[in-house]
């Protein structure tokens, strides 16, 4: 079953709610992190509450629980659910304030942190691949707001998403303000040429995903070459495979991009490797 718990009480899905005055949900103002746990345990929980711990630094934002306590509530919050394979969102909000921008005005910082299930596309998606088309709404500018910051404002990835719907494709590929790939609307990507790996790199614009560095650790493992280096839309077109990452979608490949069919369409041989070392990583006993 789903559980939530928000700050210290537990709620089902139909009782949690958080004030109209939160600031999260006024102003976007805090920030996530999503999780997995597989066999019911929890990949890598120690560099999700990491990163959720500097994400709330650089927003000015202090969490009111230490991170052995943050790791420990949300173990004991997937133990709870029941659920084996769960997916976890894990949000600290800036709190109830008033109607104003001012962040002082927020006393107390909000957690709040959801198990449930999560199912993007169906198993013949993956094995056929996603539809894309490149957006036309740019990623945020990394100095207006760095895209390192997991923050709930996912807005301009929201209308990038609408773009994709209009079009029927499943998903978009969103660009930097200079016109370089940067990632998907909620993904990491990867494109293959010639046996080699090559993705962005983190200060291209893009944040810097657990299951992306996941990625690269096992395609390492597995001796294959890994670019990271700034790339353009005609790299995505002339790839012979193009694959995205993130926590929810794991990793799922691209087939057609802007019309193009990328390489012989579908999961080619090295996402389909590199699925299946993912796989053995996430399900391993260490």
């Amino acid at each position: 079953m789903s559980v939530v718990w928000i700050d210290g009480t537990y709620h089902d899905r139909a009782s949690a709610t958080v004030s109209v005055f939160d600031h999260g949900l006024l102003y976007g103002d805090g920030v996530f992190e999503g999780i997995r746990a597989y066999n019911r345990r929890i990949f890598r929980l120690e560099r999700h509450v990491e990163r959720l711990y500097a994400s709330a630094k650089a927003i000015w934002l202090e969490i009111p629980m230490g991170r052995p306590a943050m790791a420990r509530m949300v173990e004991e919050a997937v133990a709870k659910s029941g659920l084996a394979d769960a997916y976890i969102r894990l949000v600290v909000t800036r709190g109830v304030g008033d109607l104003g921008l001012d962040p002082r005005k927020c006393p107390k910082p909000s957690i709040i942190c959801i198990v449930d299930r999560i199912t993007l596309w169906s198993p013949e998606r993956y094995d056929g691949g996603l539809t894309a088309l490149t957006a036309a709404t740019p990623i945020n500018h990394r100095e207006s707001l760095s895209p390192r910051v997991k923050s709930l404002n996912y807005l301009s990835h929201i209308l990038a998403k609408i773009e994709g719907i209009a079009a029927g494709v499943d998903e978009v590929i969103m660009l930097d303000a200079t016109g370089y790939v940067a990632e998907a609307s909620g993904m990491n990507l990867f494109c293959v040429t010639a046996g080699t790996l090559r993705t962005p790199p983190p200060y291209a614009g893009i944040l810097r995903g657990v299951t992306r560095d996941a990625i690269i650790e096992v395609a390492r493992e597995a001796t294959y070459a890994i670019e990271e280096l700034p790339l353009n839309r005609y790299d995505l077109y002339t790839a012979d495979e193009m694959f995205l990452t993130g926590t929810a979608a794991e990793v799922v490949a691209i087939s057609r991009l802007d019309g193009r069919v990328i390489g012989g369409g579908g999961a080619g041989p090295v996402t389909r490797d590199l699925t299946a070392r993912f796989r053995a990583l996430v399900t391993r006993a260490d």
